[in-house]
């Protein structure tokens, strides 16, 4: 390599470092400290943004449920801001406990996610509202489907946007099968196991008869507490949720109509509608922002550094957690 190329390559990494450098120190410099970091109670996960203000002490909280709905907490420093399951059940337990917070609204955008997870989503809103009495509505964003819906089922009130897609009512369970590709190339699976039904799902030969059989038992036990959820939380026969509920999606108004949603509206629409039929017309309306630790602060600046390439990471990171096939309620295409 030429002198001259040298001196180009030196001079470009340093412009890199030096690019880097100057962000760094300029989010550092431009940070709100005091909002970002709670230093006064380091027990405190979250810290209140108020969205509107009020005139008295009574508080309506939004919190927002974004992402699929899964137990898989971000494992790379520069994936901060996909959907965390025990941050958003200690928001609602915090929304719960907080007795200035008079009405609940959740924002749903998600197209579902695990059974476990969206089942603890849905007990924690009857827990506040047999414990606190307090009223919980949903606003439905973009999507609210399967296990979204489920999570809204017990809602007081349901909100949905006259373009929403939501319903698909019901559960799947999928994996990849590789054995006929394996065969004309082939590749040979060694498979050492302790009972028949143990690589039940085994992506390297052709499901049996039992083992359908044994998965759609279990398929079938699922969708029926799924339909008992929502015969409960909107006063519907069994008989009706099973007849709308065969996995088809509805848009919000078609919704409406079949009675899975109360009113059409949005975000805004839904506050105003708390605010009136629960005399909260004074209440300020906040949010909760996660207080961040030094760690997830840093994982995003080099977030913003990097762009777009921390979100293939993020992609990677969700594929290899779901390396394994599992119940969802999930609205999938």
């Amino acid at each position: 390599m030429s002198q001259k190329r040298w001196i180009a390559l030196v001079v470009a990494a340093a412009l890199f470092l030096a690019s880097i450098t100057l962000q760094f120190f300029s989010s550092i410099a431009t940070a709100d400290f005091e909002n970002l970091f709670n230093f006064e109670d380091p027990n405190q996960n979250f810290n209140e943004k108020v969205v509107e203000t009020g005139s008295g002490n009574n508080k309506i909280a939004v919190l927002h449920l974004n992402g699929v709905i899964q137990d898989t907490a971000p494992s790379s420093l520069i994936n901060t801001n996909s959907y965390h399951h025990k941050r958003f059940l200690d928001m609602l337990d915090q929304a719960g406990e907080d007795r200035q917070v008079d009405g609940i609204i959740l924002r749903v955008n998600t197209p579902g996610g695990g059974v476990v997870e969206s089942a603890e989503i849905h007990d924690k809103i009857l827990e506040i509202q047999e414990q606190y009495e307090k009223p919980i509505y949903i606003s439905m964003g973009n999507t609210a489907a399967s296990g979204g819906y489920y999570i809204a089922a017990p809602a007081d009130k349901i909100v949905a946007h006259h373009g929403t897609l939501t319903g698909s009512i019901g559960v799947i369970m999928e994996s990849f099968n590789f054995a006929e590709f394996a065969d004309e190339h082939g590749i040979d699976f060694n498979t050492i196991k302790s009972g028949e039904y143990k690589d039940i799902m085994s992506m390297s030969r052709e499901m049996t008869d039992d083992e359908r059989a044994i998965l759609q038992t279990m398929i079938d036990d699922m969708y029926t507490e799924f339909v008992q959820v929502i015969v409960n939380g909107r006063d519907m026969t069994e008989e009706r949720v099973r007849e709308l509920g065969d996995g088809r999606i509805y848009t919000g108004a078609q919704a409406q109509e079949v009675d899975l949603v109360d009113e059409l509206g949005s975000l805004d629409d839904t506050i105003e509608m708390m605010r009136t039929e629960h005399e909260l017309t004074k209440a300020q309306v906040i949010e909760y922002e996660p207080g961040l630790n030094f760690n997830q602060w840093i994982g995003g600046s080099v977030q913003i550094m990097l762009g777009a390439e921390s979100d293939l990471i993020g992609i990677k990171d969700l594929l290899r957690e779901n390396n394994a096939p599992r119940a969802m309620y999930l609205y999938s295409h």
